[in-house]
C-alpha cells in the first residue's frame, strides 16, 4: 500500500511539472522550456510508470518498445507545441485585422490533419508496444498502471480546468 501512495504522489508532481515548468509569472506570460526541460519531463513520467509497475525480469524485455514509443511521442508532441508557439508569436507581430482578412482556413485544415496523423501514427505506435507488456502484467500491476493514470490525468485537468472536468483536455496526451 504504502508503494502505491508512493508512487501515485510522485505522478501527481510529474503531471504537474509541465504546467509549472510553462508558467513564467514575471511577466505573466508562458514562456518556453528549455530544449532539455521537457526530456527531463519525459524521463521523470518513464520513470514513475517503470516503477510502479515493478517489472519483472521477463517483463523488461518489453519494456524498451514502450518507452522508445513515449519518447517519441513527446518529442512530436513538443515539436508540435514549437510550431504553434512559433505561429502564436509570429501572429502577435501582426495587425489583427489583416491576420483576420488574410486568414487561409484551408490551410489551417491541412495544418490539423498533419498533426492529427502524426498523433494517431505515435498513439498507434504507443499502443503496439504497449499490447505484449500489458498482457504478461498481473493483476496488481494492472492496478498501479491505473492508479498512476487516474492521478496523473486529475492533477493535469486541475490544473488546466480548474477541476471543473476534463472537457479541456485530451484523454490521449498521457502515456
Amino acid at each position: 500500500m504504502f508503494k502505491t501512495a508512493a508512487v501515485g504522489l510522485t505522478a501527481l508532481f510529474v503531471a504537474m511539472s509541465p504546467a509549472a515548468y510553462a508558467q513564467d509569472n514575471s511577466a505573466g506570460k508562458q514562456s518556453r522550456l528549455s530544449a532539455a526541460e521537457p526530456e527531463s519531463i519525459t524521463d521523470l513520467r518513464i520513470e514513475v510508470v517503470k516503477a510502479a509497475l515493478q517489472l519483472t525480469p521477463a517483463q523488461e524485455k518489453y519494456w524498451s518498445a514502450v518507452e522508445d514509443a513515449i519518447r517519441t511521442r513527446a518529442k512530436h508532441r513538443e515539436a508540435r507545441l514549437e510550431n504553434l508557439m512559433d505561429r502564436v508569436s509570429d501572429a502577435q507581430d501582426s495587425n489583427p485585422v489583416e491576420l483576420i482578412l488574410n486568414r487561409n482556413p484551408v490551410d489551417r485544415m491541412h495544418r490539423r490533419a498533419d498533426a492529427l496523423a502524426q498523433r494517431s501514427a505515435d498513439l498507434k505506435k504507443l499502443a503496439d508496444a504497449w499490447q505484449p507488456l500489458y498482457e504478461t502484467l498481473n493483476p496488481d500491476q494492472k492496478k498501479r498502471l491505473a492508479l498512476v493514470r487516474i492521478i496523473a490525468f486529475r492533477a493535469i485537468a486541475n490544473r488546466i480546468g480548474g477541476g471543473s472536468g476534463m472537457q479541456s483536455f485530451d484523454y490521449d496526451d498521457e502515456e
